[in-house]
């Protein structure tokens, strides 16, 4: 790299100039990169989490239709299950 000190007036200007434009862009295309490597991995982790929070109310889902078919066919294993599984207050 030439020193400052060689170049004087306007030409130093000019060089400053350019050395600031190039440091803006290059701090401009690290951030931009950043950013998309920060989104992606953010999206990827929202991805996963909806899917869990899905796969979960769909577990529900299907253990309560279980809960109240085994209510209906027999109430007896229902409030064993209601004293095993549920609140103590």
């Amino acid at each position: 790299m030439i020193p400052e000190a060689v170049f004087t007036g306007a030409t130093a200007e000019i060089l400053i100039m350019l050395r600031t434009i190039f440091s803006i862009g290059v701090f401009a295309l690290v951030g931009l990169f950043l950013l998309s490597l920060v989104f992606n991995i953010l999206g990827a982790l929202m991805g996963i989490a909806l899917w869990a929070l899905f796969l979960a109310i769909k577990i529900a889902i299907v253990g309560l239709v279980v809960y109240f078919v085994i209510r209906l066919v027999s109430p007896d294993t229902a409030r064993r299950l209601r004293e095993r599984w549920g609140t103590r207050s």
